[in-house]
């Protein structure tokens, strides 16, 4: 039997901690007036100090586990997408993997910056395309505080921490509900233009994100686009045929830029930007888990997600809810 995956469960996890773009201007030369206007963000969630990226990504998928109605026991694989894993080694999933008593799970992380959730996504997909897992669970979760120099104004008021997740479900592939394409894509000739400045993280010091922004936006509506088109292609439909458009949350104007490109209504895309900012690999399933919980996203939605991140590395699924 042929199988494809099946979204039955969506959560969530933000720390409690809020900064304001007021608060920020009490810390650095910048202002609410300067960031929303060239990011669109308002405010951005931020660990305590004795948080740890395994910490929200295990209460993320707490919550999915929770709003599927299934057991961690059942769950066979475990996939986390993170920049800022709690150590370099192990793997930060084989602690959520503890945490949760998934105890059959096999568990390991993917590094794809912001592009992480959906090359996860892709991951788990194929595990369960192949029958080698029921159960998946995907998480996206990054602490972006840890990394950030706050005396740039360029880059500290662009990201927040968070973390989201889906469990996916293998079902049989006749069933018209699931995952039904991934498209993932990468050019390391682009390395340099976002980037950690630390080559090892250690606890005292992770390093800093280094971003040449010019150069990001420059090309995140071409080659966000080019996944998009691929996505849509493959499927042999329109742009019309999308029920949502859920987005990386990097940057207001690279989202409208997209939305435009492809005449896609604003009315059908999930904004989360102005109160989570960038949260890396977390954005697009919290995102996610917004508009499912406030009852946009239902069941036979037709949702095309995608992202772009460092490396650079971009992609995007299309999913039927």
């Amino acid at each position: 039997m042929m199988y494809r995956s099946q979204v039955v469960g969506c959560g969530a996890f933000l720390p409690e901690t809020i900064l304001t773009n007021h608060d920020l201007a009490q810390k650095v030369d910048t202002s609410d007036e300067w960031i929303r206007e060239r990011s669109g963000i308002e405010k951005r969630h931020v660990i305590a100090a004795n948080q740890t990226c395994s910490d929200l990504s295990y209460l993320a998928a707490k919550e999915a586990l929770a709003a599927a109605g299934v057991d961690a026991s059942l769950v066979d694989c475990i996939v986390v997408a993170t920049t800022t894993p709690d150590h370099p080694c192990p793997a930060t999933a084989t602690r959520v993997q503890e945490k949760l008593g998934a105890n059959r799970a096999f568990a390991f992380d993917v590094q794809a910056v912001c592009s992480g959730f959906v090359y996860a996504v892709a991951i788990a997909d194929n595990f369960i395309r192949t029958g080698q897992a029921k159960y998946a669970l995907v998480i996206g979760a990054d602490t972006m505080s840890q990394v950030l120099d706050w005396k740039d104004r360029t880059t500290c008021v662009l990201f927040g921490d968070g973390a989201g997740a889906l469990l996916l479900k293998a079902v049989p592939e006749t069933d018209d509900r699931g995952v039904l394409s991934t498209h993932l894509f990468s050019d390391g000739n682009l390395y340099d233009a976002l980037y950690v400045d630390n080559s090892v993280a250690t606890d005292n010091q992770r390093g800093y994100i280094r971003m040449q922004g010019k150069e990001i936006f420059k090309n995140a509506v071409q080659k966000i686009g080019e996944a998009v088109e691929k996505a849509l292609e493959y499927n042999k439909l329109t742009a019309d045929d999308i029920d949502w458009f859920v987005p990386h949350q990097a940057n207001k104007r690279i989202i409208l830029g997209v939305s435009e490109k492809f005449n896609i209504p604003m009315s059908k895309v999930v904004l989360t930007i102005d109160q989570h900012a960038n949260t890396s690999a977390a954005s697009i399933p919290l995102a996610l888990s917004v508009a499912v919980n406030d009852g946009r996203i239902k069941p036979g939605n037709l949702v095309l997600i995608e992202a772009m991140g460092g490396g650079l590395t971009w992609g995007s699924a299309l999913i039927r809810w």
